[in-house]
């Protein structure tokens, strides 16, 4: 971005023209983004609780004061007979910047020997999927997709979420590249695509080993690639031949065989191939196996080979920074427990060994309206014993049941360092403008908690300048991705390519980090763990092909990806964006509908036995039949009925990495009068 200031104010925020990746332009979101930095609502003091909790009623009160209150009760609580982990950070990718994402932070609450949090909402089924088979994330050069000639994009609604790789796509196709798109959902993406496959949800893993039947069957295969570069070719090949039939495969996923035959042999043999995969696929209790299985095709047919061709997930494990200078994860006391963050309703209600959380520290994050099974992430937010602290822009929903508000820092406000998962440049954000009002960022405010407590300056009093150039020293892993790359260079120059060269391509000639060094196709990790060593397709857990007896009752599959006016629950706030995604809605195909009395327009009940939420009924084959979609996330306060969609989502977890699971939900669907 590149911000106008005049007077100490941003009047204009555009894309940077000299970025050569993301080439002058903005998503929507962004692209209003001072309307979220100049919004009205934005906090602007700390703030404690006067009112009872959930209502938002706070009064001001000074920075002093605040910091006095939250470093006193933790100092209480630690003291007690339940120690520090009582207490419990919780904190996301509200800001992800490596200083005011995961620095200090961290420092803080490991040298405090709080509870540690596992982060595993958004990403870590399909990163544990990926790291079985390759060792590390599927990726690739983003830039070099202008040569790939045959793309997938795979659970992915790349022209929404990933505009600038899909204006690459689109100049590639006007070099003859097809664009395929696998989705439940007529996505975006999917409507500008050459061909959707509207695959049934959570059963991806099942359609690419069908693929890999067809490809072994058909002969389509590298050898040479599987002989030189892979472990287990004759075992997956094994597997694929025996088990995953294309009438089988078209059983589970409900896709026509002439289209899986279609698929897998454009894909084995329009070369450079890729796929595009992203993280709503794993979203399921076998997203990690579903990972695995899709990441195994390049290898399949030798796609790494050239330059365009493999499979992209993220980029970020090609930035070396050096996590654990930032983070000191040397500080975490032996034995210190973890929680995962998709199930802050357990935590909550006391349903974790140990000693009840005492006191929540929310930061980078909207709990109460991004976790699953919210109706209990609520109660536990009411808790009256419960001290809740929320650093925070405005008053979301989670800050409404805060104990004490810190005001806090928008990404103009702040220094920070970026890295990405979508490209391989590296930057600094250097503020545009002072803080707003007595706004202060993350890492000021946990400096200032450290020195109440009198936490060792040495960790604490380090400039957010140092910490960068401290990131900037590769990890022990490094891969020289970030030499003569410092902090002063990055503040002349701006933005910087990592030292990778042009159209990289990871896996050309083999060279996986795995510890055999090559692909695993069969994983011997995996069999050490008693664990199926292969690939195969793990249902999820709510299917209604293997729960007849949940789907009698609650029938629809739903899936609830991100509105393209929302980022997640970030810039709901914002009445333009708001106005564009109009209400809460369900997509329903019309089959369904009909079944249901319920026609297009009309307000409806989403329900199971976790919960319910209001939406408007939009009839349409943008689904599958037996597929619902809503589009989130809407904060509680600007819906219909006070809650939305994660009223029905489960806090079970993914198969691999512990991941979140919100695109197994079984659901019905009823008219309200």
């Amino acid at each position: 971005m590149v911000v106008t200031v005049r007077d100490g104010v941003a009047v204009r925020l555009r894309g940077d023209a000299e970025h050569s990746f993301t080439d002058g332009f903005l998503c929507q979101k962004v692209s209003r983004y001072l309307e979220r930095v100049y919004h009205p609502e934005r906090l602007q003091f700390p703030m404690i609780r006067v009112g009872p909790k959930g209502t938002g009623q706070f009064q001001r009160i000074s920075w002093d004061e605040a910091v006095e209150t939250v470093a006193t009760r933790f100092q209480d609580i630690a003291r007690s007979a339940d120690g520090p982990q009582a207490i419990l950070p919780y904190s996301y990718a509200g800001t992800m910047g490596k200083l005011q994402g995961s620095s200090l932070d961290r420092r803080f609450f490991h040298r405090l020997g709080a509870s540690l949090l596992d982060r595993t909402i958004c990403a870590t089924a399909g990163a544990a999927g990926c790291e079985i088979t390759l060792g590390t994330r599927a990726a690739l050069d983003p830039e070099a997709v202008i040569h790939s000639r045959y793309i997938i994009n795979w659970g992915s609604n790349t022209s929404v979420t990933n505009m600038h790789l899909w204006a690459i796509m689109h100049r590639a196709r006007r070099h003859g590249t097809r664009i395929v798109t696998i989705d439940p959902y007529q996505s975006k993406t999917a409507a500008k695509s050459d061909w959707w496959l509207p695959i049934r949800p959570g059963t991806d893993a099942a359609l690419a080993l069908g693929i890999m039947h067809i490809v072994f069957r058909d002969g389509l295969q590298d050898d040479d690639y599987l002989h030189r570069y892979c472990l287990g070719a004759d075992e997956l090949r094994q597997r694929a031949l025996v088990e995953y039939a294309p009438e089988k495969v078209a059983d589970i996923t409900g896709l026509p065989v002439e289209d899986m035959e279609k698929l897998a042999a454009e894909f084995a043999t329009v070369k450079p191939a890729l796929i595009r995969l992203n993280y709503g696929l794993q979203r399921h209790g076998g997203g990690g196996m579903a990972v695995r299985a899709i990441t195994c095709l390049p290898a399949v047919i030798g796609a790494w080979r050239l330059p365009g061709g493999g499979a992209l997930l993220s980029t970020s494990k090609l930035y070396p920074f050096n996590s654990a200078a930032l983070e000191r994860p040397d500080l975490i006391p032996p034995g210190t427990r973890t929680f995962n963050m998709v199930q802050l309703a357990e935590a909550l209600s006391g349903a974790v060994p140990g000693p009840p959380v005492r006191a929540l520290y929310v930061y980078n994050s909207n709990p109460a309206a991004v976790c699953p099974d919210q109706a209990r992430v609520l109660d536990g937010l009411r808790r009256e014993d419960l001290f809740t602290v929320v650093h925070e822009q405005f008053q979301t929903d989670t800050a409404d049941y805060a104990d004490i508000l810190f005001p806090a820092t928008t990404q103009l406000e702040h220094f920070d360092i970026h890295g990405s998962y979508g490209h391989l440049y590296v930057q600094v954000n250097e503020a545009a403008i002072a803080p707003l009002a007595e706004a202060r960022c993350n890492n000021d405010v946990f400096r200032m908690l450290a020195r109440r407590l009198g936490f060792e300056k040495e960790l604490f009093e380090q400039s957010d300048e140092q910490l960068a150039q401290l990131a900037l020293q590769e990890n022990a892993a490094g891969n020289g991705a970030f030499a003569h790359i410092n902090v002063a260079r990055l503040k002349k120059e701006g933005p910087i390519r990592l030292g990778l060269p042009k159209d990289y391509a990871p896996f050309a000639n083999g060279g996986f980090p795995t510890p055999s060094g090559k692909c695993e196709l069969l994983s011997p990790r995996l069999a050490q763990q008693e664990l199926d060593p292969l690939p195969r397709y793990t249902p999820p857990h709510e299917d209604p092909q293997t729960r007849p007896d949940l789907a009698a009752k609650y029938p629809l599959q739903m899936l609830c990806p991100p509105s393209p006016s929302f980022l997640n629950s970030t810039f709901v706030n914002v009445a333009s964006l708001r106005r564009q995604a109009q209400s809460p809605s369900i997509e329903i195909h019309p089959c369904d509908a009909q079944a249901r009395s319920i026609v297009d327009g009309q307000s409806v009940r989403v329900f199971n036995g976790r919960g319910s939420f209001r939406a408007k009924a939009m009839v349409a084959e943008t689904v599958k039949r037996g597929v619902v979609v809503t589009q989130g996330i809407w904060w509680n306060k600007f819906t219909p009925d006070g809650v939305n969609c994660n009223a029905t989502t489960s806090t079970q977890l993914t198969d691999f990495g512990a991941g979140a699971t919100f695109f197994d939900n079984l659901v019905e669907v009823a008219p309200l009068d």
